[in-house]
């Protein structure tokens, strides 16, 4: 059971029962503000970590939930987007049907799989499974050329790994050698559930085959670095690189890629060379094993509870720490309407238009375009303050910032799903012919205009996100409430809230990745040496700051991997108490239990950074997330804000207390 501490508002705005008023502002403000919250509050069963943002997705889930059981309670003329959300909802939800398949609804692909003769045939059938949503060491997809963002282009990079990061299969300590394991029983379970033979070694194959792929990949901060991934090569120098055995014009015409392209980014060049010597010297028997592994592994969650449990074990239990399965509506509504990171969303912007008719209202579109226009502005103030910027390079800043699109609640163009045939009594067939649906959708840009109307999140998604190719930032409706954002809160909270978020994904334009882009979208270098290398210094510094933060013993923070995201929250709640004052300037001081507007403003941005982790989550995002944990999200921004400072009255010896020659300002 979920205990947590009772909310009451002082004012219907702020929740103050969260605070713990043991702990000093001025030493922790992430703990001042949700210390209560974080001593009574347990992290729900089916969760690895929860927080602001996962009450808000719960929320967005039930009310998903409810959209989608009414739809289903109703028939619908054939081929609507109310007869596919209904029919894929009951084809999931019917348990005992999909119990009694088993592994039946793979056969099919199993014996393709079995019946590959050659190498050259396991390459070819890269392509295939790609086009049905299964995952292969050949990362294959289309989207904007970072070179000339006017045109589609073939995206290749690295992938074929199970385990979250590289790091799972290359480090020998006890932790890293239990997952491992892990991932070798879970291979043979789903071996045994499938009939195949010799699952023990095949499982042991297979770790050996990924581990192999693993030295070979890149590490993630290699991986984030735009230039680095920016490989523009012709189909002739494609082969080159790995070699005449692999032939590209297959594989891509097994993705149904009609026309060979003329021209591929090859994200990860190393690896695809590396690749090719790794296809020649692993037999054909466990490039088969492989396949049949990858293929059962994508499909698991769609087959019966001994797949669905297995699964679990691994990828929740073992390497989450989540002690519990999420309850089958929960995974059939994210099946459905991909709400969240990692969800399938076979018709998320159907159910996303049901979504916004009912709970998002035209009001706060208005007021959240407002404050978007003030952030705007606010930022164009703060690169006019810069004193380690040169005037040339102010001015490139600007025009890229007056280039920034906006996109706030849902699309104006929703999404059309006719392609897709759902059946009642077929979950597996509703998974696979979605997969080819929407990797149809992916190829047919190449050639085409670029799609300025289409959106990367659903509008029940609790996030935001910038789009460096696009130049835009995008805000779907679910994001749009408290502690967020609420139409009845003092300006304060919503800027410190929902305008901090807004300044972030601002911010990413200019971050460390973000500012090797163009206004237009194009990887350019607008910047003069001397600001490139002022630029740099500032940003070893804020490297150096998180990477001093230590939350589990003995493991830090990646300044590395987690820089682009903390410039984005330093540059980001620093324009926001900008545009705050924008916003206020004139207007009488407004006291909120207490607390006035810049107190409000870093309290309403400690609140959205609310978040408890298990262990085992903490470790996997310390290796992964490109985000710092919500602790220092809160705290490592403030150190550096001059308003924080005068707010508290933060002096010499307090926890956040930095030296003002030791303060980063970066926008």
């Amino acid at each position: 059971m979920l205990n947590t501490v009772i909310a009451q508002n002082d004012d219907g705005t702020l929740d103050t029962s969260a605070f713990d008023k043991n702990v000093r502002i001025q030493d922790d403000l992430f703990n001042h503000v949700n210390g209560s919250w974080l001593k009574f509050t347990e992290i729900p069963s089916d969760k690895s970590n929860y927080g602001s943002f996962g009450k808000l997705a719960d929320d967005s889930q039930v009310r998903i939930r409810e959209i989608i059981e009414e739809t289903a309670k109703k028939e619908h003329p054939v081929g609507s987007n109310a007869q596919k959300i209904a029919d894929f909802y009951r084809s999931f939800m019917n348990e005992d049907a999909v119990n009694a398949k088993g592994y039946s609804p793979l056969n099919g692909e199993l014996g393709k799989i079995r019946a590959l003769k050659t190498k050259a045939e396991i390459w070819t059938h890269f392509g295939h499974l790609s086009k049905i949503g299964v995952g292969s060491p050949v990362g294959f997809f289309v989207s904007q050329d970072a070179g000339d963002a006017t045109q589609y282009i073939c995206q290749l990079i690295q992938s074929g790994t199970t385990l979250p990061d590289r790091d799972y299969y290359l480090k020998d300590d006890e932790e890293s050698k239990k997952v491992q394991k892990a991932l070798s029983n879970y291979i043979k379970t789903l071996f045994d559930l499938a009939g195949i033979e010799n699952s023990d070694e095949a499982a042991q194959e297979i770790v050996a085959l990924e581990t192999s792929l693993a030295e070979v990949s890149w590490e993630r901060v290699k991986l984030r670095d735009a230039r680095k991934r920016y490989n523009k090569q012709s189909f002739k120098e494609l082969s080159e690189l790995t070699g005449d055995e692999l032939d590209w014009a297959e594989y891509f015409a097994a993705n149904d890629v009609t026309a060979t392209p003329e021209m591929v980014n090859v994200n990860t060049p190393s690896f695809f060379a590396g690749l090719a010597k790794i296809i020649k010297n692993t037999s054909l028997e466990t490039w088969k094993h492989y396949l049949q592994f990858r293929l059962l592994d994508s499909y698991a969650a769609y087959l019966s509870q001994p797949f669905v449990d297995a699964r679990f074990e691994l990828y929740n239990k073992t390497i989450a720490g989540i002690p519990v399965q999420r309850p089958r509506w929960k995974r059939g509504v994210n099946a459905i309407a991909g709400a969240g990171a990692g969800d399938f969303g076979a018709l998320g912007e159907a159910v996303g238009e049901l979504y916004v008719q009912k709970y998002f209202k035209p009001e706060a579109k208005a007021k959240m375009e407002t404050l978007v226009d003030n952030l705007l502005t606010s930022f164009g103030q703060s690169i006019d303050d810069l004193s380690w910027m040169t005037d040339e390079t102010k001015s490139r800043a600007k025009e890229k910032l007056s280039k920034i699109g906006t996109k706030i609640g849902y699309p104006d163009v929703w999404r059309d799903y006719s392609a897709l045939n759902v059946s009642a009594d077929d979950l597996f067939g509703n998974v696979y012919r979605s997969n080819i649906v929407e990797h149809q959708r992916n190829i047919n840009h190449l050639g085409q205009p670029i799609d300025r109307e289409e959106w990367g999140m659903t509008p029940q998604t609790v996030n935001a996100y910038y789009s460096p190719t696009k130049n835009e930032i995008v805000f779907p409706a679910a994001i749009l409430q408290a502690p967020f954002f609420s139409m009845d809160a003092p300006d304060a909270l919503n800027y410190g809230g929902i305008g901090a978020v807004i300044g972030h994904e601002i911010s990413h334009a200019f971050d460390d990745q973000g500012s090797r882009y163009d206004g237009d979208g194009n990887l350019n270098n607008w910047w003069s040496e001397k600001d490139q290398e002022a630029f740099s210094k500032l940003t070893q510094q804020l490297i150096d700051q998180y990477a001093a933060y230590e939350p589990l013993e003995g493991k830090n923070v990646n300044g590395k991997l987690t820089l682009g995201e903390n410039i984005a929250d330093l540059s980001g709640l620093t324009i926001a108490y900008k545009a705050f004052n924008i916003a206020n300037k004139g207007k009488p001081e407004v006291l909120v239990a207490g607390w006035n507007g810049d107190q409000l403003f870093f309290v309403g941005w400690s609140r959205v950074w609310q978040r408890k982790y298990r262990d085992k989550e903490m470790v996997k995002r310390l290796l992964t997330d490109p985000h710092s944990p919500s602790k220092y999200r809160a705290n490592g921004p403030v150190t550096n804000i001059e308003a924080f400072y005068n707010a508290f009255d933060v002096k010499p010896g307090d926890g956040l207390f930095k030296p003002e020659a030791d303060r980063i300002t970066i926008w």
